[in-house]
């Protein structure tokens, strides 16, 4: 089955999905002793927090790839997981492998474009490989167009104008609001004046129609783009920061009847799925009313694990409970914005808390790994 000998004779938990909640649950089961399986599709974890920065920095990328083998060893696997059997509590891989739990927990996190997101079945050479060249197609591009304002896409655009000021930018968005609108709206207002103050041209409130149509991460000079609005404009490069969604591939099928609307597992105050005692969901494939954020998803692991152990001990469960929002927002290595429980943070706090490192140091220290 993979993983080590547990303290607890029968139990194996099996946690599908390698990211901030998945290696956050995997660091704990480990240090409890318990037998624990890490299954993810590649063979590194994604700090994907810097995955913008590795999209303008040429050689910046292997920093964001952490290998699993190295801090987990036989209790990783590298697969794609198809499907789980809950009658057998067995989870199938792509290619019939089998691995049976005792506990499941489910981090699948949320799926979208290129470069904010690496998710498929790859080495981590092959991704940082990946992230390089599309920092040449940066490089080369004279303009840079970013589809979509929210947190992802208000980042990309400061990254770019940050560490190439002469680039043309703008930034196009089908809303008024820039960024997560569970930020503060002095959150949000600031946000947009950071990319004003760095050069952004924004264009809000309109979109691009025919977005499928267009090549995208590749530069092309002087492609022509018009708005459902009519505005039309020119660019070299068009980065997609929308189409966010949760990635319920290795679960929808079997666990249909618990889904949300969006993909998103139906759980509990103990974040257990409904009608399973036993399977647990973190980070973004959770229905809590949150935003997706790589912080919560590490709350959401140790509740999950903490549970685990509690039922095992016939202890009371402990339950998640939603906070004020804290969200940062990295606006280049220089600027950022953000809120800490609810409270707007000076942007000299947020540059020095988040922008200048993406806080890599964390998921190494966490992977107890040296970053290269």
């Amino acid at each position: 089955m993979g993983g080590q000998a547990s303290a607890v004779e029968g139990v194996h938990v099996v946690v599908v999905g390698g990211g901030f909640g998945g290696i956050a649950a995997a660091q704990q089961l480990k240090s409890q002793g318990l037998s624990f399986t890490l299954i993810d599709m590649r063979d590194a974890f994604h700090h994907n927090v810097a995955a913008l920065r590795a999209s303008v920095q040429p050689g910046f990328a292997r920093r964001t790839f952490i290998p699993y083998a190295d801090t987990f060893g036989d209790s990783f696997v590298q697969g794609r997981v198809e499907q789980v059997d809950t009658n057998r509590q067995t989870v199938i891989l792509e290619g019939g492998r089998e691995i049976l739990y005792s506990h499941l927990i489910l981090c699948t996190g949320t799926d979208g474009a290129f470069p904010g997101k690496y998710n498929t079945v790859a080495s981590y050479q092959t991704a940082i490989q990946a992230y390089d060249d599309f920092a040449t197609q940066v490089q080369t591009a004279d303009s840079v167009l970013v589809v979509g304002g929210g947190s992802t896409g208000v980042e990309m655009a400061a990254e770019i104008k940050t560490e190439y000021p002469e680039k043309k930018v703008v930034l196009i968005h089908s809303r008024i609001g820039l960024a997560d609108p569970a930020l503060l709206p002095s959150v949000r207002q600031e946000a947009k004046q950071v990319l004003l103050e760095k050069g952004v041209e924004l264009l809000l409130g309109q979109k691009v129609p025919n977005l499928s149509e267009l090549q995208l991460n590749v530069t092309r000079k002087n492609t022509v783009v018009t708005t459902d609005k009519g505005t039309t404009l020119t660019t070299d490069l068009i980065i997609c920061c929308i189409g966010l969604k949760v990635n319920s591939a290795a679960y929808a099928s079997s666990f249909s009847g618990c889904l949300a609307d969006d993909g998103a597992l139906k759980v509990n105050a103990h974040l257990q799925v409904e009608g399973f005692s036993n399977v647990f969901a973190v980070g973004d494939c959770a229905n809590v009313n949150e935003p997706k954020m790589a912080y919560h998803a590490g709350l959401h692991a140790a509740v999950a694990v903490t549970n685990i152990t509690n039922s095992l001990n016939d202890k009371e469960l402990t339950s998640y409970r939603t906070g004020n929002i804290t969200m940062l927002l990295a606006m280049g290595h220089n600027d950022g914005v953000g809120q800490f429980n609810g409270w707007k943070l000076p942007r000299c706090l947020v540059t020095f808390g988040k922008s200048r490192d993406l806080l890599l140091w964390k998921s190494w220290r966490e992977m107890e790994q040296k970053q290269p």
